[in-house]
């Protein structure tokens, strides 16, 4: 299995793809704007199809591009059903932006929760919800390749805002203590921005949360 990173629309919002040829699947972490134009020639090379789509929360520049990847793929979205409104109603944070970018309404197959475990590439992955920056904020973990794809929730050295709609330091800081540094110290951290990090990195040197 190999990993993509690839930061793309208007904020560089990372999107990462996880390709694996020997099965011909791929699968699709977040989808900012233009990420299509980026991972069809990848997908063509690799000889993979995209099965599915994982959106780590419903902020517009983790979305922005979903709906066009679902036309251009039919893969199944997964995401959590706290921000369903954002999906499904993105107006409301058109609203937001002054009206200033289009954003397409995405309608998850599959609204993950707490715990939940499921393979995906021949490797098993746990969702964790990770609420703070966005009410439907969760994370993807995979031990077999000892990495959390965790959206805006931990970035290298800092955190996620919190003074969105929905946002809250105090649940933040829970949810990072909870249910990302209770994950093995080496496992990466793969944010939504920046470079990446590890839990024990953050454990010990994040400014904002401490072990």
């Amino acid at each position: 299995m190999k990993l993509h990173v690839l930061p793309a629309g208007p904020i560089q919002t990372n999107a990462y793809l996880l390709t694996e040829p020997q099965r011909g699947e791929a699968v699709l972490v977040d989808a900012p704007e233009g990420i299509w134009a980026e991972i069809e020639p990848i997908l063509a090379r690799t000889k993979c199809q995209l099965t599915e789509l994982w959106l780590t929360h419903g902020h517009w520049d983790h979305t922005q591009g979903a709906a066009e990847v679902v036309r251009e793929t039919k893969a199944k979205v997964r995401a959590h059903e706290a921000d369903r409104a954002l999906y499904e109603t993105p107006q409301v944070m058109s609203a937001f932006l002054a009206g200033k970018m289009k954003l397409e309404p995405v309608f998850p197959d599959h609204w993950v929760r707490q715990g939940e475990k499921f393979k995906a590439l021949g490797a098993t992955f746990e969702v964790r919800h990770v609420p703070g920056h966005c009410p439907g904020n969760v994370l993807f973990y995979s031990p077999n390749l000892r990495a959390a794809f965790v959206g805006d929730a931990l970035f290298n050295r800092s955190i996620g805002r919190t003074d969105f709609p929905g946002g809250s330091l105090e649940m933040l800081t829970a949810s990072i203590r909870e249910q990302i540094y209770t994950l093995p110290d080496e496992t990466v951290v793969y944010p939504g921005h920046g470079s990446d990090t590890t839990v024990g990195d953050e454990k010990r040197h994040n400014p904002y949360v401490s072990g």
